[in-house]
């Protein structure tokens, strides 16, 4: 399969992509945190990934997961392959893309049960929906995964600094 059919398009602007990316995906984080996960009853901490506040040691290892594996790897696979996959089978007029954009946010959700419960669920669904639909109107995957990767860091950072409290009751007391 080509790189291409894979949403790897070059941006017309790297910097642009690059610095638009991270203010996106950090921002999103924040806004999941602080209004959408409330506003789903879940709960201020995450107790999947709370060993790592104040944890210095597990930062490097953390960051290269969420780069490479996040960032990268489930955008390759859930933007990419199954959009390139689903594509084939729905079509890619608007019905198709968005039945696309549906199906991958449930699966990605669904992956993220395992190891974070409802919360991540609900949390990587509506990430999917927006990392998607990014995705399908654009084209090229190189977006979603630095976007996703910014996410991924600043929820890493909001953990270690013990801030997840805090942003969960920004919005809602």
């Amino acid at each position: 399969m080509p790189w291409r059919k894979l949403g790897f398009i070059r941006p017309r602007s790297w910097l642009a992509t690059v610095s638009a990316g991270i203010a996106f995906g950090a921002v999103f984080k924040l806004v999941m945190k602080a209004v959408v996960m409330p506003l789903l009853g879940a709960a201020p901490i995450n107790p999947a990934y709370h060993y790592l506040a104040g944890n210095t040691a597990a930062l490097p290892g953390m960051f290269v997961l969420v780069l490479f594996g996040a960032g990268f790897g489930e955008e390759l696979v859930f933007r990419g392959f199954l959009f390139e996959r689903l594509g084939k089978l729905f079509g890619s007029e608007f019905p198709g893309k968005a039945a696309t954009v549906l199906i991958t946010s449930a699966l990605f959700g669904l992956i993220h049960y395992p190891g974070q419960g409802l919360a991540g669920v609900e949390q990587a669904a509506f990430t999917g929906l927006a990392f998607g639909t990014i995705f399908a109107m654009t084209g090229s995957v190189f977006f979603p995964m630095i976007a996703h990767a910014a996410f991924d860091v600043m929820a890493v950072l909001i953990i270690y600094w013990d801030l997840e409290t805090y942003f969960a009751h920004l919005v809602f007391k």
